[in-house]
């Protein structure tokens, strides 16, 4: 399947109940498993190819898994040296948090993952983590994977990033609990806390004063997990976007997390005009509702705050921005250069395709707002880009290739956008 022709969507009407588990989330559980005595027990764990690496190089580093293909129950004895490459596939995520695991675990391990991977700057992680006394070497003097890690003795440290990246922060809270001594962190401005919320859950000392997190070294092993892993709302953004500019249309995402780190896009897309309501069901490790999305007038709006709240769904509200009303900025949003693709170039090249104007910026772009044109697009191996330009398909049609990206993040994505169109695939 490389290739995929989308048409127009009619005003639809939709309750969603299997949107794709939450990516995050599925990564956290599996690894923050490795960190307790007893057994961990994980509901609704996304089973996408990203995720299942993930379990399965902590199944390589010694932890027994029961799955039976609806719970996961991992027990560990502790991180136990692998004789195989533990292979990341394309997750950025799942690198740079093994990088924090492993750092301090006695043995040697080799990281790598797919093409597109291998490319991705790793210099964010395993240069505080030598610092404080971490063994790694990789490409480029430890920038690029494959990464060997040697597990050494870890040293306290008062980390200032220069980024705010949830990857980094919980890289190095993992290496903190292993540490001599108590550890900061401290951020630009607030990233995504979801290894804060879990781990607090899990018993770990962890303080959050506003942009500082301090972490104590773990005294002892931590108390298992027991967790329902959300839907979540970067793929359910999406549909969102769908729902947004299909004039008529009206879809509810049940089940989905409502982290204040993790819906920045909805809030983002509210200031454009759409209408968005929430829905409180429960609260433990994450807030969790519904969220019900109409089809409203969009205008222009200008992003360049709490980015890192919303990095992965730009490319989506891009395309609501190509749909509205006027003009869009979207400024300090370099890192979008270093995700699985360079989203600033492929989101501004598809859109032009799509006849839309567009002014490309080192850190961003500017929109203004038209009528979407079919277009052939590739994505470029980045399901996020794949997906958003599918569905802009819904508003004017469009033929997206390479699609197999999509897996790693999004297995039902088309049985989901089935309900909404007409979708053919060819190769």
């Amino acid at each position: 399947m490389s290739l995929v022709i989308v048409s127009p969507a009619s005003p639809f009407s939709l309750h969603i109940d299997d949107i794709a588990s939450d990516k995050s989330i599925s990564h956290r559980s599996v690894m923050f498993a490795m960190l307790a005595e007893g057994q961990s027990v994980i509901e609704n764990f996304l089973r996408a190819e990203d995720t299942m690496n993930s379990l399965k190089i902590v199944q390589n580093l010694g932890a027994k898994v029961e799955d039976d293909g609806e719970v996961i129950k991992i027990s560990s004895q502790g991180i136990q040296e692998s004789f195989e490459v533990l292979d990341c596939g394309n997750s950025g995520t799942g690198m740079r948090l093994f990088c924090g695991l492993l750092s301090s675990a006695n043995g040697h391990f080799v990281v790598t993952g797919d093409k597109y991977l291998r490319r991705r700057p790793m210099k964010r992680v395993t240069d505080p983590l030598r610092s404080i006394g971490a063994k790694i070497d990789g490409r480029e003097d430890g920038n690029l994977a494959p990464l060997s890690i040697r597990g050494a003795s870890l040293q306290a440290f008062d980390y200032r990033s220069k980024i705010a990246s949830a990857q980094v922060k919980s890289c190095m809270i993992l290496a903190a609990l292993q540490a001599d001594n108590a550890c900061r962190y401290t951020e630009p401005e607030l990233s995504r806390d979801h290894t804060e919320r879990m781990l607090q859950g899990m018993g770990a000392d962890i303080e959050v004063d506003g942009l500082t997190t301090t972490i104590k070294p773990m005294k002892k092993l931590l108390t298992p997990l027991y967790i329902r892993v959300p839907a979540d709302p970067s793929s359910a953004f999406f549909f969102a976007v769908a729902a947004s500019i299909v004039e008529g249309s009206e879809i509810v995402l049940e089940g989905v997390t409502l982290n204040p780190t993790r819906i920045e896009a909805f809030k983002a897309l509210e200031r454009m005009g759409a209408d968005i309501t929430y829905e409180l069901t429960e609260d433990k490790y994450e807030p969790i509702g519904n969220i019900r999305v109409r089809s409203a007038e969009l205008h222009g709006v200008e992003v360049s705050e709490n980015i890192s709240w919303l990095i992965d769904e730009l490319p989506a509200l891009s395309i609501a921005m190509a749909c509205a009303k006027g003009e869009s900025i979207v400024k300090n949003a370099k890192e979008l250069r270093v995700k699985e693709s360079d989203r600033i170039a492929t989101v501004v090249t598809g859109l032009r395709a799509c006849g839309i104007e567009v002014d490309e910026y080192e850190d961003g772009y500017r929109i203004v707002g038209g009528k979407l044109q079919k277009a052939k697009v590739d994505s470029d191996g980045d399901h996020r880009i794949a997906m958003s330009f599918i569905i802009a398909g819904l508003k004017s049609g469009m033929e997206v290739s390479d699609l197999e990206c999509i897996n790693t993040s999004f297995p039902n994505f088309f049985t989901i956008l089935q309900k909404m169109t007409t979708v053919e695939f060819s190769k």
